[in-house]
């Protein structure tokens, strides 16, 4: 798996985090800037996606095919489902489901970084 991308990701999204916690001790809604930000991480997580499959098919490494990849689509999945759900849920809840979402992500990405480490299973 690429280092790069697993710390573009984290690092994306701890500003992210921050940022949506602002949101939330000023009781305001996600905005466009908060919107831009999760689709700047979403492109790195199918920039990862992409680029973890491949590495996948031609690794010798003992890693679960279906396991890494489920946690690749999985970590792909949460952040349009946040996005929408706060998009639905215009008050500090629906921000709130972005902070879930975007912990969320970080934390399929460490699981992600530990089943390529050989942890799997």
């Amino acid at each position: 798996m690429n280092v790069w991308l697993l710390a573009a990701v984290l690092g994306l999204a701890g500003v992210a985090m921050v940022l949506i916690v602002v949101l939330l001790i000023r009781n305001e809604t996600a905005g466009d800037p908060t919107f831009v930000l999760l689709a700047v991480i979403e492109l790195v997580l199918l920039v990862q996606a992409v680029v973890g499959v491949v590495a996948l098919s031609s690794t010798s490494r003992n890693v679960s095919g279906v396991l890494f990849v489920s946690y690749l689509v999985g970590a792909l999945c949460a952040l349009p489902i946040g996005a929408l759900w706060s998009l639905a849920e215009r008050s500090r809840a629906g921000t709130g489901v972005l902070l879930v979402a975007t912990f969320t992500v970080v934390a399929l990405e460490l699981r992600l970084d530990s089943i390529w480490a050989g942890a799997g299973a």
